[in-house]
């Protein structure tokens, strides 16, 4: 039988488009959207447990996604962690061990804090000689894109100094300097209309990159100041906020003391509510921004937070129960973190994993993801986790964390190593060291180190040993070191500033609440 070469033709052209389309599909690099919140608490939203903030379209993440239940930041603090996701490489390694700008040695009685110990010194800029997760992707032809909080150095050690094409607003400082309402007193970061939402602003000048580059694969690191303090939000959100709280009922004691100084109770700041809602509006132009551009189908999309709820210091924000403490501190509360990775080819649709995991381990996730060679002469302390999107195991590993200073938090100076349901947390004041097993005791009530000393020695062991092998600095004890003063200052924080944090919550609980500053901007019209 003779064929009509037409038809022929036809039929071949229809298989060549076919099997060309799925080779795109096939050889396409994914884009990366990697969102970063500042000072989230892992209980900071709806589908984490809050029944009070309201997070709708970052609970889309995790629905869609793989939910890591013991997912963790590199540090109880911000820049150490920051530098952990762009290398890596766990703090103790990498050097940078505090929050930029903070003091250490000597340096640390300007702060009138009379402790025990001097701090140990630490790395203040990201060490070029890295290379980093956004250097990596440049390097197989993806464009990146950074916009918010950087806070790992001054300039020349800026997203533009470490792989960054494109920098939105990151700088030296760790908080929006203008408030979340223009002007921003950014340098990098031009004001908008008077009284415009940085977060908003973050997120659209984030779409607007990736309307640029929808045709070539992209990585956008999208690093919110949110929540970080002063916390700010609109009138309006206050009021829904401060009305929930009524309607849940307010207790009538808002804080207790921890070791150092006091702790929020419970999860009921309107403001704070406000401000975690405002990232979450910005997060849902992100993502409805990527399927109208048909891009959401390819996008890797990632969010997580760079160290634990501010329940002490700071703003007094919020609470992290059942963990214990927050940001800055040892316990749980400072470094357990929202970690969700959604891959929208894996329909992983909510999937939980249990193993622990760190900050450390999305650079290689992401090489891994992106069909990119990983490369663990850089990523020294993390590993990929698509064997765990793949219903896989990795291997059986220590997460440490190294803090040789004192928290503006009230957390002390001090290492920790997690392995298996095991945590050991080792004290420099006067090394004594605390055991919890974290399956039975995930809020971290009871040491259970007296009982199990082999356990103990067996942590304290491989923890030193990394420490000792990275180079690790150590704090050191204060010579001249005042207990008188150190009484002094704590019998302050129990009679003054305790009852004053008791005022500040009943005042933005009541119904004419007012911040004396026009709601920070908010309201104001372009002139």
């Amino acid at each position: 039988m003779k064929l009509n070469s037409k038809l022929v033709y036809s039929a071949s052209a229809v298989l060549f488009s076919v099997s060309s389309f799925a080779q795109n599909q096939v050889t396409k690099k994914p884009n990366i959207v990697f969102i970063l919140a500042d000072d989230l608490g892992y209980t900071d939203l709806s589908c984490m447990g809050s029944k009070y903030y309201e997070t709708p379209n970052i609970d889309k993440i995790a629905s869609h996604g793989m939910v890591f239940t013991n997912g963790y930041a590199a540090c109880q603090v911000c820049s150490p962690s920051r530098a952990s996701i762009l290398t890596g490489k766990f703090p103790a390694r990498h050097g940078i061990t505090n929050w930029i700008g903070e003091a250490s040695g000597e340096d640390w009685r300007k702060m009138n804090r009379s402790s025990k110990l001097l701090p140990a010194d630490y790395t203040h800029n990201l060490p070029k000689e890295y290379i980093t997760l956004p250097e990596a992707l440049k390097q197989a032809g993806y464009k990146t894109f950074f916009a918010g909080k950087w806070h790992l150095g001054e300039k020349g050690s800026w997203p533009e100094d470490h792989g960054f094409d494109i920098n939105m607003g990151g700088w030296d400082a760790g908080s929006p300097k203008g408030g979340y309402f223009s002007p921003y007193e950014n340098p990098n970061l031009s004001d908008g209309p008077n009284g415009e939402n940085l977060e908003m602003r973050l997120a659209n000048e984030t779409v607007k990159f990736m309307k640029g580059n929808k045709d070539k694969p992209f990585l956008a690191y999208l690093s919110f100041y949110a929540v970080h303090g002063p916390i700010q939000t609109t009138n309006a959100k206050w009021k829904k906020y401060r009305d929930k709280a009524e309607k849940m009922g307010i207790a009538e004691n808002g804080f207790a003391m921890e070791h150092h100084l006091p702790y929020r109770l419970h999860q009921d700041n309107p403001v704070y509510a406000g401000l975690v809602e405002s990232m979450d509006d910005a997060v849902g132009v992100v993502l409805n921004s990527l399927k109208e551009l048909g891009l959401d189908k390819n996008t890797i999309v990632i969010f997580t937070g760079d160290n634990g709820g501010v329940t002490s210091g700071d703003s007094y924000s919020t609470n992290n129960a059942p963990l214990r403490g927050g940001k800055g501190y040892q316990w749980e509360g400072g470094i357990r973190e929202p970690y969700f990775i959604e891959v929208p080819w894996m329909k992983l649709n909510g999937k939980k994993c249990d193993i622990p995991v760190s900050g450390t381990d999305f650079y290689p996730t992401i090489l891994d993801l992106a069909g990119l060679p990983l490369r663990p002469d850089q990523h020294n302390d993390g590993v990929s986790l698509l064997p765990l999107l793949k219903d896989g195991q990795i291997a059986d590993r220590a997460l440490i964390w190294h803090y040789p200073h004192y928290g503006n938090q009230g957390g002390d100076p001090s290492s920790i190593i997690r392995r298996g349901d095991w945590k050991l947390i080792h004290y420099y004041e006067d090394d004594h060291e605390e055991l919890y097993n974290l399956k039975t005791d995930l809020s971290e009530a009871t040491d259970v180190s007296a009982k199990n000393q082999n356990i103990v020695k067996r942590l304290h062991a491989e923890l030193f040993d990394y420490l000792q092998k990275v180079g690790a600095l150590f704090p050191k004890k204060d010579p001249v070191y005042n207990t008188q003063t150190e009484k002094e200052y704590e019998q302050n924080i129990v009679n003054k500033l305790w009852p004053s944090l008791e005022n500040q919550r009943k005042e933005m609980l009541s119904n004419d609440f007012d911040p004396k500053n026009n709601w920070w901007g908010s309201q104001i019209t372009k002139d």
